[in-house]
This record gives C-alpha cells, sequence and structure tokens, in this order.
C-alpha cells in the first residue's frame, strides 16, 4: 500500500510539472491581442511578445510600445545615431531590431534581437505608477503610457494630427496605426 501510494504521488507531482512546463507565458499576451497588465506594475509585461522582423506582429502597435522604450532608453540605430522619436513608426524593421540588440547587450542579454519575455521582463522593472498614468524610466528619458482600467496598455500616437486620437491602445494585431508607408 505504502509504495502504491509512492506512485499515486509520484505521478501527480510530474503532471503538475508536466502542465507547468506545458505553460508558455513568453506569449500569453498575444493570444489576449494586446500588451496587458493587471496587478503590480512591475511584471505587467514579463509575459508579452514575442516581437522581431519576422513575427507576424511586425507592424503593430505593440512594436509601437516596444519602440518607444528603445526612445527612452536611448537605443543605438544603425548608423549610430540615437533611436528618436521618428523612429517609432510601429514597424519592426532593421533600426528596430538593431536596437534591440544593443540594448539586450547592455542589458546581459542575449543580443538576439527578438523581444520576448526575458527583455520586457527588463524593461517593465522600470515601470511606476499605477491603473491610468504609467511612467518608464529609461537611461536617457523618462515616457509616459496609460494602463486603461482593462489593462490594455496604451502609448501616444507620433503620427495623430490635431483633434486626432493621441494614444493607441497597444494591440498585436495588423492594424498599425502609426505606420507611415514610404516614411
Amino acid at each position: 500500500m505504502s509504495v502504491r501510494k509512492s506512485l499515486v504521488t509520484l505521478t501527480a507531482g510530474v503532471a503538475v510539472a508536466a502542465m507547468a512546463l506545458s505553460t508558455s507565458p513568453a506569449s500569453a499576451n498575444v493570444s489576449q491581442g494586446v500588451v496587458f497588465g493587471s496587478g503590480t506594475i512591475t511584471d505587467d509585461w514579463g509575459d508579452e511578445g514575442p516581437l522581431w522582423t519576422e513575427s507576424k506582429y511586425r507592424v503593430s502597435n505593440a512594436v509601437g510600445l516596444w519602440q518607444y522604450v528603445l526612445w527612452a532608453e536611448g537605443a543605438t540605430e544603425q548608423n549610430g545615431t540615437a533611436f528618436d522619436y521618428a523612429d517609432i513608426d510601429c514597424d519592426y524593421g532593421p533600426n528596430t531590431t538593431y536596437a534591440t540588440k544593443k540594448l539586450q547587450a547592455r542589458w546581459g542579454l542575449a543580443a538576439d534581437g527578438a523581444v520576448g519575455g526575458d527583455t520586457f521582463s527588463i524593461a517593465d522593472n522600470h515601470l511606476r505608477g499605477n491603473t491610468g498614468r504609467v511612467s518608464y524610466t529609461g537611461k536617457v528619458r523618462t515616457v509616459f503610457f496609460i494602463r486603461a482600467d482593462s489593462g490594455n496598455y496604451r502609448f501616444e500616437n507620433p503620427e495623430a494630427g490635431v483633434g486626432s486620437n493621441l494614444w493607441e491602445t497597444a494591440t498585436y494585431g495588423t492594424n498599425a496605426t502609426c505606420f507611415v508607408p514610404g516614411g
């Protein structure tokens, strides 16, 4: 009886461990369709992503949010200049990839240019605030986001004109609102 009880306990333990390993937090919020947070601000983004050049979310508002982080951090572009406000175009192109690699290296991460849970986890350690206005303090500047009551993150749209909606939801969909084709 004792051996059988041990076997049942062992089997249950293996099943729990297998379920834990099969969970994929790095893409948990992609299925929600938005960059999302709840509870403590400094652990909002650790389950976000992945974003990279080959991602189906290459052109998305989630990329725009990440580009704000690059701007705040003063990340470097391919030509050696700082990643600037004009580079926030919601397109995960070569400058975003290069700037991400440089930032990952500075943070002590594998510099692969893809933004997943590890990269987002370090970024969310820079967040302060609560539901409503959230600040991100980077190496060069502080930027602001909105975490709506629903948990959805919003960022300032650099392409919004006067009278337009200035804050955009950071969606993973392909309907990026700050992308200017050929711009």
